[in-house]
């Protein structure tokens, strides 16, 4: 006769295995057709809008009363979209060589709002970015590669190279009695910037290693001035954000070029600069003034990453409702056991009621994660098509960095509805917790972007609310040496991509465990 165990309550057993838990909780997902639909709702509201969204937006730029296609960005060193507009006097440079220059005035003009209809405002000034002095370039072809040690309008002396890179060097501006001396030197592939008060101790700023500038290039003076950027506060909220024209005049003498053919003529070159509508006049043009040894360059426009066109999270504005579907899928996952009274059996199949929480979660992440990703993959490479066909102008974005959305995505859907779980667990009905999750992660994201509260609100609901975890679609870079709007209105967000989503993700992992505990201590 074979001996019979009898069972205990909270003792394990083969049927209390984590992989048989998990077996049945995706049967109960999947023979629960309404359960189903959801899940495939959430793939086709992703493609369905972000198709929709890329359909309806179409660009067009004019060419004088025509209308034609927008160019593409322009590419710098790396792939990266750039401006590349200075004025830029120089010599070739086939070897080993350095430019040595004192700045001695920096002054500019700066075009204002007009307070008379008809009369241009037009007032003195400097922008903080407005930058002059000295540069080795590839050559005058925008977006080849360069370095260069220069003088700020509000930053002090910078060193930049491949338009992405900035290092800092002292503080200050100059000025008839306090000038400032550079010197930019190149030994084989290496670049050293160095600077100077007094032209005869020099301190380095910089040593850097750009690609694409150990051979033939061209060195000497340069000046740029990014526009006058203002932003200012909306009573409502948000901001209005308008950049201007501003141009910056530096004087530099003392020039000392080494590495070139003795007595040479120096070349002048309005980099990018674009035209009047008749084709040949330049508009805002850089220029310069000689006299004897002393260089007055004038420049407009700058040399910097762009922020121009659409990013690769743009298609996917049918996240959002989406995140709606999945999370009534999420939170009915858990609450209709309660209401139907089917908890306590699967409680009694499996008394460890913390393995029966987790088993829940794991299935309803994989399931939403699979919907997010083929939502993501199918909807990123189709939109952006359609919205190159348009005419839009698309910011490039690398493999790399178009997969990390995708499957960021897939996975803050896959958090989010462990979260929208824990919170059903929590509150056991289904329209609470549905609401309370909305408004825990939908609601702050849409404040935060709708350029409806201050920016620095804005910011703080995205560092310290569930919705952090949007930071995994941003795709915009922050440049400190460049002067824009960095905030979430713009596609700024205040954490990096997963730190965001590590918020998302310490939020679920509290509510998960805030919801076992409850499981653990409550009747049913």
């Amino acid at each position: 006769m074979t001996a019979v165990t009898p069972y205990r309550p909270g003792q394990r057993t083969g049927r209390d295995g984590f992989a048989q838990l998990l077996r049945a909780e995706w049967t109960k997902l999947r023979t629960v057709r309404g359960w189903m639909v959801g899940l495939a709702l959430v793939t086709l509201l992703i493609v369905g809008l972000g198709v929709l969204f890329a359909t309806g937006s179409r660009s067009s730029c004019s060419n004088g009363p025509i209308e034609v296609p927008c160019p593409a960005p322009l590419m710098g060193p790396g792939g990266v979209a750039v401006e590349d507009r200075f004025y830029f006097v120089h010599q070739p440079l086939a070897g080993d060589g350095s430019v040595t220059v004192r700045v001695s005035s920096m002054t500019g003009q700066l075009r204002k709002p007009d307070v008379t209809p008809g009369v241009r405002n037009v007032v003195p000034g400097v922008t903080p970015w407005a930058k002059a002095g000295v540069m080795i370039k590839q050559s005058v072809r925008q977006g080849t590669a360069y370095a260069a040690l220069m003088v700020t309008g509000s930053h002090g002396v910078r060193m930049q190279h491949n338009f992405t890179e900035d290092l800092a060097g002292r503080p200050g501006g100059v000025s008839a009695a306090s000038p400032r001396w550079l010197r930019l030197t190149r030994t084989g592939d290496t670049i050293t910037g160095e600077e100077s008060a007094d032209g005869s101790h020099w301190t380095t700023v910089g040593t850097v290693r750009p690609a694409g500038l150990s051979g033939k290039a061209e060195i000497g003076l340069f000046a740029a001035s990014p526009g006058d950027l203002t932003v200012t506060p909306n009573v409502m909220g948000g901001a209005a954000v308008a950049s201007r024209f501003a141009e910056v005049t530096a004087v530099m003498d003392r020039v000392a070029v080494r590495g070139v053919a003795a007595g040479g003529a120096w070349g002048r070159d309005d980099i990018g600069v674009t035209m009047e509508t008749d084709g040949v006049t330049p508009h805002h043009p850089g220029g310069l003034v000689q006299s004897g040894g002393t260089f007055k360059v004038t420049g407009v426009g700058d040399i910097a990453p762009s922020a121009e066109g659409m990013p690769v999270e743009r298609v996917l504005t049918g996240v959002l409702i989406a995140l709606v579907a999945m999370t009534a899928v999420a939170v009915m996952f858990v609450t209709a056991e309660y209401r139907r009274g089917l908890i306590r059996t699967t409680l009694l199949a499996s008394p460890r009621r913390g393995r029966v929480l987790a088993a829940k979660a794991a299935v309803i992440a994989a399931a939403v994660f699979a919907a997010g990703l083929v939502g993501g993959a199918v909807t990123v490479p189709v939109g952006r098509s359609i919205l190159a066909g348009n005419g839009n102008v698309l910011a490039p974005a690398a493999p790399f960095t178009s997969l990390r959305v995708i499957v960021g995505t897939a996975a803050l859907l896959a958090v989010a509805a462990v979260f929208a779980l824990a919170v059903g667990a929590l509150l056991r009905r289904s329209a609470m917790a549905v609401i309370a999750v909305i408004v825990a992660i939908l609601v702050p994201y849409v404040l935060a972007v709708a350029s409806v509260l201050p920016d620095e609100v804005s910011r703080w609901l995205l560092r310290v609310t569930p919705a952090a975890g949007f930071a995994i679609q941003q795709t915009m870079p922050t440049y400190a040496h460049v002067t824009a709007r960095y905030a979430p209105a713009e596609g700024h967000f205040p954490l990096p991509p997963w730190a965001g989503f590590a918020v998302l993700c310490a939020y679920a992992a509290l509510a998960l465990a805030l919801a076992a505990h409850r499981l653990r201590r409550s009747d049913v």
